[in-house]
């Protein structure tokens, strides 16, 4: 697309969850209308802006292939290896194909197997986390000869689960034990759930014999998971110190896979780098061949933006991946993820401009997708994308907003057009 040695500079900011909808905390407004933004502002008037439907009309994406989208993948459904690969592959688990490969979520369930907490609290202890997958992988028994499993927790409430049955091939085509995603093709969907969900049976997507076995062996996992967290030493001490018991672990996004991609650099022609956090976006710069530089933990802003502008001294472009605004979305707390999107643009995007040589470095910021505050989930409403420097043709965009975003000179993109018609406009 363009020559590596090519004088294209682009630092690409992904705010997870950033996208909004109104809301009453808010006076009727967005938490990016409501944030004071000074930095944001002065890079939205610097530049152009559009709006992006990062997977695909009506979809509710989950960010595995919301990124892989927004980073210029388009892949057919049918073909996505599945967030749980994705996951196993960034927390560095043996996985070979013909493996299941799922995410999880430790959860509370009550008396009534009623979940009452789908992230057991969000803030789980490392240590009580290692501890509870330690007691399954050592108790499960399955009934099936030669399967086995691992069960690695990442960071809160996340848990990545690895079976494999020697000799045998494992199967994605089941359906999810949690029961607020669907999976369909391949992908995790959010559905629109009330409040009475249990752990739902795995079942066969279709008539193949390995999906009947698959589906078998995570029902075992399931039931017997239940027993051995419900008898934990670990839960007990929770209980007592009144904390939420990780007493369930919800499974979805099978994959049995490694994906086939061609490698970032290839595709963009461009020294492509990145700073990331979760095992998910690991895996993702893992799977495309993307290198990555360390810059602290996943509230380390300053350091991100101090980073990222370094890299441009080797770099052609580096992807930055800021989770905060996404967590309060899910937790329903406009306010909170209002303040989150204020530090962002103070300590980031404040550092990043203090660091950079607009004349020479563009600004590329979007989303992966949407976290309304009010659904608490991942939706499908456009998140809007910013292409700003020197070099762009303003657009008299004045803020980083929803509204803003509509009524851009840039008009609705499909995630994987981003980079390629941001390329165009830093060109």
């Amino acid at each position: 697309m363009m020559d590596a040695n090519s004088s294209v500079k682009m630092v690409y900011v992904l705010l997870d969850g950033v996208g909004d909808l109104p809301h009453p905390d808010l006076k009727g407004t967005t938490p990016l209308d409501h944030a004071s933004t000074p930095n944001l502002d002065r890079l939205a008037r610097n530049g152009a802006m559009g709006e992006v439907i990062s997977v695909g009309k009506g979809i509710a994406p989950e960010s595995d292939i919301a990124v892989f989208n927004m980073l210029g993948y388009k892949f057919q459904h049918s073909e996505y290896a599945g967030r749980g690969v994705i996951e196993a592959v960034g927390t560095g688990i043996d996985f070979r194909d013909g493996d299941l490969a799922l995410r999880g979520n430790f959860a509370t369930l009550d008396d009534d197997g009623i979940i009452i907490d789908r992230r057991a609290g969000r803030k789980i202890e490392r240590e009580d986390a290692v501890a509870v997958s330690n007691e399954i992988e050592e108790k499960i028994k399955f009934s099936v000869p030669g399967a086995s499993v691992v069960v690695a927790p990442t960071i809160g409430h996340r848990v990545v689960v690895r079976i494999r049955c020697d000799g045998k091939q494992l199967s994605a085509e089941i359906t999810n034990t949690d029961p607020a995603y669907s999976r369909v093709d391949g992908m995790g969907i959010a559905k629109a759930v009330g409040d009475y969900l249990k752990i739902e049976r795995c079942l066969p997507l279709k008539d193949i014999p390995n999906a009947s076995l698959t589906a078998k062996l995570v029902n075992e996992f399931t039931e017997q998971s239940l027993r051995i967290l419900c008898d934990s030493p670990t839960n007990k001490k929770r209980r007592e110190q009144g904390k939420k018991l990780l007493n369930s672990i919800l499974l979805r996004d099978a994959g049995n896979h490694y994906p086939k991609t061609v490698p970032i650099n290839e595709l963009y022609s461009l020294r492509f780098s990145c700073i990331v956090d979760m095992p998910v976006e690991i895996g993702i710069a893992e799977i495309l061949k993307m290198k990555t530089f360390n810059a602290g933990g996943l509230t380390d802003y300053e350091e991100k933006a101090r980073v990222a502008a370094k890299a441009m001294e080797t770099e052609n472009a580096i992807y930055v991946h800021l989770k905060g605004p996404d967590e309060f979305g899910h937790d329903g707390d406009a306010l909170g993820k209002m303040k989150n999107i204020e530090e962002i643009d103070r300590r980031f995007f404040g550092t990043l401009l203090e660091n950079i040589d607009t004349g020479k470095v563009a600004v590329v910021i979007s989303a992966d997708h949407s976290t309304p505050c009010i659904n608490k989930g991942h939706s499908d409403d456009p998140v809007p994308v910013l292409v700003s420097g020197d070099m762009v043709k303003k657009d008299n965009s004045m803020r980083f907003t929803e509204k803003n975003a509509k009524i851009g000179s840039i008009g609705l993109l499909e995630g994987a057009q981003v980079l390629k018609t941001a390329l165009q406009m830093i060109k």
